[in-house]
């Protein structure tokens, strides 16, 4: 033939093949073991700078499955994430139906759920909504199966902050927490981003009582690059605010009316690849995703 592409890895540069001399190794990629027939011009292929920063990496997020779940659409959504082999997989809460103090239906939503998470191949981190966490006795339970219901942690210098919306009683952030989320993004002010996930977008309302949920987050997030993921309406927004996408997503299988993108009602994930210049987020639709078969 007259070219052949032999392979794409960070190996060593392979010797000109000795059969052909014609065959040349392109010594300008380092990273790449490419053979091609310099007697023949031009070549097939674009270019040959291969997406491969080892600093980039993605992740998908799954939105609302309660609020009248409809059954069988979350448990596509572990199948066809298992397809899509993500590094990790996030929420944004309202993941049981809750909305009770009776610990044996608690305990039966949460071991259907934990069940379903036990099927999904990457590692996955648990956000609360208000359907997670409704009263006390749903919040001890959380502790109990979970421990912390808001955490952070840094993966490849990018902070992940994790948030409770339903601290101490519903569609709130207490006084301890937000002290907390103070603490810990002026601690890592020189990560390269900062993406934050909570279940109510606080800034998405008329009501000054949530906006001043929501005050001190944005001034300690300051100037810094971030992005920030919710979810609560089932529907998707896009919203910015100080020059900072907000993105609410739309539902994994909580109740909706379907309509479809220009309505925002659709059951999605978000795959996010995460860059120098920021996430680059896309919607897949489930009924989207297919396997080989």
């Amino acid at each position: 033939g007259c070219c052949v592409l032999a392979a794409f890895s960070s190996i060593s540069i392979a010797e000109p093949d000795p059969v052909d001399p014609a065959f040349e190794v392109d010594k300008t990629r380092p990273t790449t073991l490419l053979r091609m027939d310099t007697r023949y011009s031009p070549v097939p292929w674009s270019r040959l700078d291969f997406r491969n920063d080892p600093n980039e990496f993605q992740f998908a997020i799954v939105s609302d499955r309660t609020g009248g779940h409809r059954w069988g659409v979350f448990q596509d959504a572990i199948f066809k994430l298992n397809l899509l082999q993500p590094e990790f997989v996030m929420s944004i809460g309202d993941l049981i139906e809750g909305y009770t103090d009776d610990l044996e239906v608690l305990n039966r939503e949460w071991d259907e759920f934990t069940g379903r998470i036990n099927e999904l191949d990457p590692p996955f981190f648990y956000v609360a909504g208000n359907h997670d966490i409704s009263n006390p006795t749903m919040a001890e339970l959380w502790r109990e199966r979970f421990g912390a219901a808001h955490y952070s942690f840094i993966y490849k210098d990018v902070l992940f902050l994790c948030l409770n919306s339903n601290d101490g009683a519903m569609h709130q952030i207490g006084k301890a927490q937000t002290a907390w989320a103070e603490q810990i993004l002026a601690r890592h002010t020189d990560v390269r981003w900062t993406l934050v996930f909570i279940h109510r977008p606080f800034w998405d309302s008329p009501n000054e009582k949530d906006l001043a949920y929501w005050a001190p987050f944005e001034q300690a997030l300051g100037d810094r690059e971030y992005t920030v993921f919710a979810g609560h309406y089932h529907s998707y927004t896009r919203m910015i605010r100080n020059d900072r996408r907000h993105i609410t997503l739309a539902t994994t299988g909580g109740s909706s009316g379907l309509r479809g993108p220009s309505f925002g009602e659709f059951d999605h994930v978000a795959w996010v690849t995460m860059t120098d210049d920021g996430p680059v987020i896309a919607n897949l639709m489930l009924d989207g995703i297919q396997d080989e078969n």
